[in-house]
C-alpha cells in the first residue's frame, strides 16, 4: 500500500508538516510506504511571466533531505514542463499516481488541487481520485502558533527578502540556510583582520536574504563554527553592483577555497552601511563579531 501526497513543497515548512505527518502516520498504521511526489523545476519558473525573478527556499537536494528526515520513505521527482502541465487531474492520477507509483491513498492540504483543470473544486478532484481507485484524505489548514498568519512559502519568501530571518525560521521550523563553493575574492577582509569566505551558491535560484549583516552558524567539513555573514554590495570597499555572500568564521584560519561551506542564518544584526573610512568599518566589524558571539551561545547546536 502506498500513501502519498503531491506538491512542490518549497521550503518544507510548518504549513507542509501536517500533510507530511499524515502521510507518515497513515503509511505506518497500514504497514505501507510513505511517498511524496514533487516536481522540478518550480511551475512558476516554467509557466509564469515572473520566472526570471522567482527564487526558491530550497534546492531539490535540500527538499529531498528535509522530507526524508521527516520520515518519508521515498521522494519521487517528476519533471515539470509545459507538456506535463497540460495534463488533466484524471490523467495525472491515472498515468502517474496509479500506473507508475501505485498510490492507494492520497493526502491533500486544505486547498491543494492538481491538473490543468483547476476550475474544479477540491471535492470534484476527490471524486476523480475515488473513480481512479485512490482514497483521498484532506488535512486542515495550519497556522503558526500564537500568530494569525497563514504559513506559506510566499510569506516566508517575503520575510527572508526583508531580512526577517527569525520570523522566517519560526515558520520554516529550522534555520534558513545557504550552501555553495568558497571562491576567490579580493582578500580585502584579510587585510582588515577579518578574512572572509566568499560563497558561490550551488543553486542559482536560491533566495538570498535582504542585504545586511547576519549572525550565522557556519558548517565546514563536519564542523560547526560561529560566523558573521554580509550579504550585499560592500559599499565601503567596492563600487560595483554585484551582490556577494561573505562569511567571516570566528576562531578559524584555514584555506578552504574550492570547498563547500554551508551557513544557517540565525539573526540579522544590522543593515549594510557605507562607512566614511576603512577604519570605521573595522571598528564596526569588531562590534559585529562580539554581537554575533553573544547571539550564538548554544554550544550544542544541531546543524542540518
Amino acid at each position: 500500500m502506498v500513501v502519498a501526497t503531491t506538491g512542490f513543497f518549497d521550503g518544507v515548512h510548518k504549513g507542509h508538516l501536517s500533510v507530511i505527518e499524515k502521510v507518515y502516520t497513515l503509511a505506518r498504521e497500514s504497514g505501507g510506504k510513505s511517498v511524496v511526489v514533487t516536481f522540478w523545476p518550480h511551475p512558476r519558473a516554467v509557466l509564469q511571466q515572473d520566472a526570471a525573478r522567482f527564487r526558491l527556499l530550497t534546492s531539490l537536494e535540500e527538499k529531498r533531505e528535509l522530507l526524508l528526515n521527516y520520515g518519508i520513505d521515498e521522494v519521487v521527482v517528476l519533471e515539470f514542463d509545459k507538456e506535463f502541465a497540460r495534463q488533466t487531474t484524471r490523467e495525472f492520477f491515472r498515468d502517474y499516481l496509479v500506473n507508475k507509483i501505485g498510490v492507494s491513498v492520497l493526502v491533500a492540504g486544505y486547498d491543494h488541487r492538481v491538473g490543468s483543470d483547476l476550475s474544479q473544486t477540491q471535492q470534484e478532484m476527490f471524486e476523480i481520485a475515488l473513480q481512479e481507485g485512490i482514497r483521498p484524505v484532506r488535512v486542515d489548514e495550519f497556522r503558526s502558533s500564537g500568530v494569525d498568519v497563514k504559513v506559506s512559502s510566499t510569506k516566508i519568501r517575503e520575510m527572508i527578502s526583508a531580512g526577517e530571518i527569525e520570523s522566517a525560521n519560526r515558520m520554516l521550523g529550522y534555520r534558513y540556510g545557504l550552501s555553495g563553493a568558497v571562491v576567490e575574492g579580493r582578500r580585502i577582509g584579510r587585510t582588515l583582520g577579518f578574512p572572509t569566505a566568499n560563497m558561490r551558491l550551488y543553486e542559482p535560484l536560491k533566495l538570498l536574504p535582504g542585504d545586511g549583516v547576519y549572525a550565522v552558524w557556519a558548517g565546514y567539513a563536519g564542523r560547526v563554527f560561529k560566523g558573521i555573514t554580509n550579504i550585499g554590495k560592500r559599499p565601503t570597499i567596492a563600487n560595483g553592483n554585484e551582490r556577494t555572500i561573505e562569511t567571516h568564521i570566528l576562531d578559524f584560519d584555514e584555506d578552504i577555497y574550492g570547498l563547500t561551506l554551508k551557513i544557517e542564518l540565525v539573526s540579522k544584526m544590522r543593515d549594510e552601511t557605507k562607512f566614511a573610512s576603512v577604519q570605521e568599518l573595522t571598528r564596526q566589524l569588531k562590534l559585529d563579531r562580539d554581537n554575533a558571539a553573544n547571539i550564538l551561545q548554544d554550544n550544542n547546536i544541531k546543524f542540518r
